[in-house]
């Protein structure tokens, strides 16, 4: 559902636009107000989960969501419909880590791990796939109002199941106060970072808006981190990224999703002003993609123990990196679903369902029950910024090469240069998990911490 929302109001956005009367700019808001909200707080999320429990924090996520998924369906004006995506995003940044937080603490290393590990991924990956298809069939079915409304029953449900399954209600971490001065910083530092990454397209990389805004953000960023090495109870403990295996996980993270993102933003644009496809069949065209990811999780859910999260991430980012490659080469004005969309779809996804288990067994290796929150807000802030970093720079690499032209041809051109980048994003990952993760499986299990993979109570 949160990686949903990412993507299913882009194909309906034509339509919200002469309901509510949107203009150009005010639209783009539409999508930001979600991923700025949403970025801006997932490390205190994660942090909230360790000291006041899972179960308030996603009850909480869940209530919010909810709410404000029913408050954008019936909003009757931009201000009313932007607020709502904007409550939507501190929704979705309280239920991404604590998801991702509860499977490492319900399960042991191993085998049952690396399967709950693969359907988390697969659903995160699945959704923004599906997010692309759903938004074109509810609002060619009904309208824009149903991409919104659509979440009410699924809070609904996720509510009932969250109680019936008994999920921890006691906080982990006891007797830490939340780091006040860290969270404010954390919370500003990544939404202006966010902010200024997703206004690119607006405020070229050397403007003063731009410059004074990714500026802006580094200073607090900078100020956060010295603030954090002096707190007795910090929003992110510094000493978390000393492990290996910690910092290389969030490093492939933050280059997967840049490559990732991006590819979904640039596939959707490619489908429709190039090959000239509808909504509805532009959102079909990407269930390829989907049966992929969830090839690619199962293959890795059963196999991480035998290779190792060394050798699976490098082989599904090498993967990935070969079917973006694909894109690239037939990305052409005169391409065809079956070469230039359904075979590098199929091979790219493969390749991303291959790297979640191994990513997050990596991005958990060495973590305490008490700060499992945190590592989890700290995995999807990496993917969060990484798709916002990759989206806005890709964006500029393709408008240089199509120099301003509209055509099927400058488009195409454009287009396949932004997937070369991709592949080189998604290459640098597999080698970047070659040289720094541990070698072999024995590496990652000797860094478990005793008791970080039991229950919480």
């Amino acid at each position: 559902m949160v990686s949903l929302d990412m993507s299913v109001v882009n194909v309906a956005l034509p339509d919200i636009r002469g309901d509510l009367g949107f203009g150009q700019d005010g639209l783009l808001w539409v999508v930001n107000a979600y991923a700025l909200a949403f970025g801006g707080l997932l490390l205190l999320g994660g942090r909230l989960a360790d000291l006041i429990g899972s179960r308030r924090v996603l009850t909480a996520g869940l209530v919010l969501f909810g709410a404000a998924s029913l408050a954008g369906g019936l909003a009757q004006s931009p201000g009313a419909l932007v607020a709502a995506r904007a409550v939507q995003g501190v929704g979705a940044a309280a239920l991404a880590p604590v998801a991702f937080a509860l499977i490492t603490l319900a399960f042991p290393a191993g085998p049952a791990r690396s399967r709950a590990l693969g359907l988390w991924g697969m659903a995160g990956a699945a959704g923004g796939a599906v997010g692309v298809l759903a938004g074109g069939l509810l609002t060619d079915a009904t309208s824009w109002r149903s991409v919104m409304l659509v979440n009410v029953p699924i809070v609904a449900f996720a509510l009932a199941v969250s109680v019936r399954t008994g999920l921890a209600a006691r906080p982990v971490r006891t007797g830490d106060r939340l780091d006040v001065a860290g969270a404010l910083l954390a919370t500003v530092g990544t939404t202006l970072l966010v902010l200024g990454l997703v206004r690119t397209s607006d405020h070229p990389w050397g403007s003063a808006t731009t410059l004074g805004t990714l500026g802006a953000a580094v200073l607090l960023l900078v100020t956060f981190v010295a603030v954090e090495l002096r707190t007795a109870s910090p929003l992110l403990r510094p000493g978390l990224l000393k492990g290996r295996p910690v910092l290389t996980a969030n490093l492939i993270c933050l280059l997967l999703a840049s490559g990732q993102f991006a590819a979904f933003y640039f596939v959707s644009l490619y489908l429709q002003l190039v090959l000239g496809y509808g909504p509805t069949a532009a959102g079909a065209a990407f269930l390829p993609f989907c049966v992929g990811v969830v090839v690619g999780s199962v293959i890795a859910a059963r196999t991480v123990t035998a290779l190792g999260t060394r050798r699976l991430l490098a082989t599904g980012a090498a993967v990935a990196a070969l079917g973006m490659a694909g894109f690239a080469a037939t990305a052409t004005a005169d391409g065809g679903f079956l070469y230039s969309i359904l075979g590098p779809s199929l091979v790219t996804s493969v390749g991303v369902g291959l790297c979640f288990v191994p990513l997050g067994t990596a991005a958990t290796t060495g973590v305490v029950p008490g700060e499992t929150g945190m590592a989890s807000g700290l995995l999807n802030s990496s993917r969060q910024v990484g798709g916002s970093l990759g989206l806005a720079f890709l964006v500029t690499v393709a408008a240089q090469v199509t120099g301003g032209g509209s055509g099927r041809t400058e488009l195409a051109s454009g287009y396949s240069s932004a997937f070369w980048v991709c592949t080189g994003l998604l290459a640098l990952a597999a080698v970047t998990a070659l040289v720094l993760l541990p070698a072999g499986e024995r590496a990652v299990a000797a860094a478990e911490p005793e008791g970080a993979t039991g229950v919480s109570r």
